[in-house]
């Protein structure tokens, strides 16, 4: 498989900073890539203005930027979020023979990052990496209803309302309709909004300072669900989130009182 040259030259930028050199020059960094200025420049350029590298605005310096702090704080995140997890998805699974997931929320999109597959349920479109909508599936309700008033102001500025089927959220005035629903009961629904004969449920994970981290789902066939099921799906799924909830820190009885 052939590599693209200047990704490859762009990570090689990145790899140069190191606890010795924090701090380098175009020319210093050039010499140890051996690489002509100008193209060092462009790439230098294009990194700093994604927030992977910053310049020093007296020595015209560059040094590694903090959104590499982010990406590596989000994968921290992510696997002990999985660590901590894992039993009681695997629980949640064994007590529903539904397939279950965990999710975050990456920028304008929430991301797969555990499934367990179910007996009952053929999920075809989830797969752990994957990204889903967050206006069309019950995770991503979840992950965007707790926001606060500006930060989701914010994340929702220029979001597009895909349809993923008939049923898909269309408009920003239903989707915050939708939001306030969800924060109001305490969790989410996609009824054959994201795939076609699936419907899922969703309530949220929150870490110690009781921000909603994390979604953990659970989904099951459209045609063969019923009322009683879903009452029995919402008190698993509750026990589920709220004992990842306690071992990330979050004191639930606090809260709610």
């Amino acid at each position: 498989m052939s590599l693209v040259q200047s990704v490859v030259r762009a990570i090689k930028i990145l790899e140069v900073f190191d606890e010795v050199n924090k701090e380098l020059s175009i020319k210093e960094i050039s010499a140890k890539l051996e690489l002509n200025k100008s193209t060092v420049h462009a790439l230098l350029k294009t990194l700093k203005e994604h927030g992977y590298i910053t310049q020093n605005e007296q020595t015209a310096d560059y040094s590694l930027g903090w959104k590499l702090y982010e990406r590596g704080n989000l994968l921290l995140s992510q696997l002990s979020l999985k660590e901590v997890s894992s039993r009681h998805l695997d629980a949640l699974n064994r007590a529903t023979n539904e397939t279950v997931h965990l999710v975050k929320r990456l920028d304008q999109e929430a991301i797969y990052i555990d499934k367990i597959n179910g007996n009952n349920t053929l999920v075809i479109y989830s797969r752990i990496g994957k990204k889903v909508p967050l206006h069309c599936s019950a995770v991503g309700k979840v992950l965007v209803a707790y926001l606060p008033k500006d930060s989701l102001t914010e994340l929702l500025e220029g979001y597009e309302f895909i349809q993923a089927t008939e049923n898909s959220i269309q408009s920003h005035t239903d989707y915050m309709t939708e939001l306030a629903k969800v924060k109001k009961q305490g969790y989410a629904v996609d009824d054959e909004e994201n795939e076609y004969g699936i419907i899922c449920f969703a309530m949220p994970i929150y870490d110690h300072k009781y921000d909603v981290v994390a979604a953990v789902s659970v989904s099951s066939p459209k045609s063969n669900f019923t009322k009683e099921k879903e009452n029995e799906y919402l008190k698993l799924l509750k026990v589920c989130a709220d004992s990842i909830s306690e071992e990330l820190g979050a004191n639930l009885s606090t809260k709610e009182s």
